[in-house]
């Protein structure tokens, strides 16, 4: 195991890396722009090296000032978190053209699946389903018609180079396919610094439903179940839960096996999500997320695997000490997104000081956090602060305990998510799991 890891990122990912590194006997490096000189992360670990930079987000992203505070520190390793360069197959490779190691996938797999056409024909080839799309970069508005004539209206036109919603335009009719084109190449350049799309079939009421896995450089592969993700707003999750309400045992362990199969057959190693639209009983891969997600704490909570440890313990170059009978996912897990927005006003960033900041506890509560009472949540990054995680024998009880939770959470100083989640936990469409991703769309009331 390594001696020190650098952790290459702020907030409640480098707070979550942070408290893996402390149980492993392993000293956790910090790094933080000017704003974030007294963060949470940067108090938890054992040091903390200033990136600096005139714009506090472009610090995050300034992969020579990360890798000279990884040489100051003498660190073994660099844990990149979630976002900023943990999604930058450039950096991966500059890591391991250096003396550290990269707790993530090596840096041509990131590539291979980062490419989104790249992805699906991967994935095809290992008899994953994938959803109708064109099988490269789209470069006329013609050649959107042309599969649009095949599969039907609408289309979605989806960035080559990234994901999460980002560089996607929906196209409902023949006449507004050059205006959407253009929209989604000039959002997929400012974006991922790539303007190449690619046209697919749009699910207009699909569930999003994940599958986690885990890979050592031995050939191992294991998944950690499903996780759901259908409650979105602009095809950014507010909500996850698991198992998914919505699939059978057979259904689920088709997408399980399907997802480690895709995995193996790209060599991947270290933790990634395998995702898939499902609707109508038919599911569709999308992509593969190749690092840790947010939402992964939802599948520790039901299995008790440490993710984050197990990520360091892969690049260390252990093997995967369970076989996959090992994993038993137990009862149902819910994580609430704690973001610093105004859902009134169309889930606005609402940055400032906390100066309340009372999170949940007690029996089957977890909180995942970047901040402390006092604490301000920067205009600068991502407005995530934290989440609640909850855990309980079934999907009711979760619910229940969910809606306990979140009447224990108490934040003043800037608006948040809260109120959103306990309406959404008294909603019919969600208890009854038949929402979808546009179940915030469909919902204007909360």
């Amino acid at each position: 195991m390594f001696d020190s890891v650098l952790i290459a990122n702020r907030g409640e990912i480098a707070v979550r890396v942070v408290q893996a590194c402390r149980e492993l006997g392993v000293t956790p490096v910090a790094v933080h722009s000017d704003t974030d000189a007294t963060a949470k992360h940067v108090r938890l670990a054992a040091e903390s090296h200033h990136i600096g930079g005139s714009v506090a987000r472009n610090s995050y992203l300034d992969s020579a000032a990360i890798l000279d505070a990884a040489r100051d520190a003498g660190v073994d390793a660099v844990h990149p978190g979630y976002g900023f360069l943990a999604e930058s197959s450039e950096f991966a490779a500059a890591v391991e053209e250096s003396p550290f190691v990269w707790v993530g996938p090596p840096s041509e797999i990131m590539r291979r699946f980062g490419e989104k056409t790249r992805a699906r024909s991967l994935m095809a080839d290992a008899g994953v389903p994938v959803v109708p799309g064109t099988t490269g970069p789209v470069e006329s508005a013609e050649a959107v018609r042309a599969f649009a004539d095949e599969h039907g209206y609408p289309v979605a036109i989806k960035a080559d180079g990234g994901g999460g919603g980002r560089g996607m335009r929906v196209v409902r009719a023949g006449d507004d396919v050059e205006a959407e084109l253009e929209e989604a190449r000039r959002e997929a350049e400012a974006y991922f610094d790539n303007p190449a799309v690619y046209a697919e079939r749009f699910l207009d009421r699909p569930k999003h439903i994940e599958v986690q896995v885990l890979a050592d450089e031995h050939g191992n592969v294991r998944h950690l179940g499903e996780r759901d993700c259908s409650t979105q707003r602009r095809q950014q999750k507010l909500i996850e839960e698991t198992p998914s309400p919505v699939l059978d045992p057979d259904e689920r362990e088709t997408l399980c096996e399907q997802a480690c199969r895709g995995v193996a057959a790209a060599g991947y190693v270290n933790a990634g999500t395998v995702e898939f639209l499902y609707q109508d009983g038919e599911h569709y891969f999308i992509e593969v997320n190749a690092r840790i997600q947010v939402e992964h704490t939802v599948s520790e909570v039901v299995t008790g695997i440490d993710l984050v440890k197990w990520q360091l313990r892969v690049a260390a170059g252990e093997t995967l000490d369970f076989p996959q009978t090992a994993v038993e996912p137990r009862g149902a897990a819910i994580e609430f997104r704690l973001n610093a927005e105004d859902p009134e006003d169309d889930f606005s960033p609402m940055p400032g000081e906390l100066s309340t900041y009372r999170p949940p506890r007690g029996v089957g509560v977890r909180v995942d956090d970047g901040v402390d009472e006092g604490d301000s949540v920067p205009p600068f990054y991502d407005s995530m602060f934290g989440k609640v995680v909850v855990a309980g024998q079934d999907r009711t009880e979760a619910v229940r305990r969910g809606r306990r939770a979140l009447e224990e959470t108490v934040v003043e100083g800037v608006p948040t998510t809260v109120p959103f989640h306990r309406q959404v936990l008294d909603t019919e469409t969600f208890l009854a799991a038949e929402h979808s991703t546009t179940f915030v769309e469909d919902h204007p009331e909360l």
